[in-house]
């Protein structure tokens, strides 16, 4: 089968390519149709993310496995796209260059029979320009935390000063 996905920057303007790639395919060949797809060199280290229908990040599935001890992290190269993304888990995320955070939202549009002829991964539709440097992030916290406030008066701190 074959799986037509849109792939869209996290931008205010629309920047998006739309891609038809093998569902057997590994995440990684997957991820390289997508850093050619923008023009990426493809060097910097990437991950791909599980989430629910409002975009809320799950599980990981990291380009290498960067921890200390052999951890269960899921790697590109060991996953299918079929594993992880089906119409009724149509959604992803994908974070290129983690010191500049490209941030990617991937979307299952369509599913269909192999065509004879055609050559996969192929970009369908490319719109927009990638900027020069990635959309500025604002993380907010939920919560309101003041940082006024003043930690002189020990006294009415609930610890043990003699902890050690």
């Amino acid at each position: 089968m074959i799986y037509k996905i849109r792939i869209i920057l996290d931008a205010p303007e629309d920047i998006f390519r739309d891609i038809e790639i093998e569902s057997g395919d590994t995440m990684e060949e997957f991820h390289n149709a997508i850093t050619q797809a923008f023009g990426f060199l493809g060097t910097e280290m990437a991950s791909f993310y599980t989430c629910d229908e409002e975009w809320n990040q799950d599980e990981e599935i990291a380009l290498f496995d960067m921890s200390e001890g052999g951890s269960d992290v899921r790697l590109m190269n060991e996953t299918t796209l079929d594993d992880v993304m089906t119409e009724n888990s149509p959604k992803l995320i994908y974070v290129y260059d983690f010191l500049s955070m490209w941030t990617f939202f991937v979307e299952l549009a369509d599913i269909v029979e192999k065509e004879d002829g055609r050559t996969y991964p192929n970009v369908l539709f490319s719109f927009g320009e990638l900027p020069d440097s990635p959309p500025e992030k604002n993380f907010e916290s939920e919560s309101e935390v003041d940082f006024d406030d003043s930690f002189e008066d020990y006294d009415d701190m609930d610890f043990d000063e003699q902890w050690n």
